[in-house]
């Protein structure tokens, strides 16, 4: 069964950083393209990175040039580095599948940015 735990959110200051990770059980990690998606309150989840096994990556653009998807094959997890944070980008955040979310969503992680 495949599974998703993130961790890393938290509340930070407009212009600060985060690291989220995303650890994947389940599944053929070096051989799945992952992703990172976000919902807002109010807001449909909507992607915002996903990283293929050779680790080349694809980005919205609302977060191009702020945030790095990157894997980490040690541990079998997906990381997200976010900095310049804005308070837009206050959301739950969430991993899955990179080209569609096919699998059962993780419980997230919680970011907001706010003075």
């Amino acid at each position: 069964q495949i599974q998703f735990v993130e961790s890393g959110g938290g509340v930070v200051q407009p212009g600060g950083s985060l690291r989220l990770s995303c650890i994947v059980s389940g599944v053929s990690f070096s051989s799945t393209v992952l992703g990172w998606y976000r919902q807002a309150p109010g807001k449909q989840r909507e992607r915002v990175a996903f990283v293929r096994p050779t680790g080349s990556a694809n980005y919205t653009d609302f977060v191009k040039g702020r945030f790095t998807i990157s894997r980490d094959t040690t541990r079998n997890a997906v990381l997200l580095q976010m900095k310049n944070l804005e308070p837009e980008d206050t959301a739950v955040y969430y991993c899955n599948g990179g080209i569609s979310p096919s699998w059962n969503w993780g419980q997230g992680t919680q970011v907001t940015v706010s003075s």
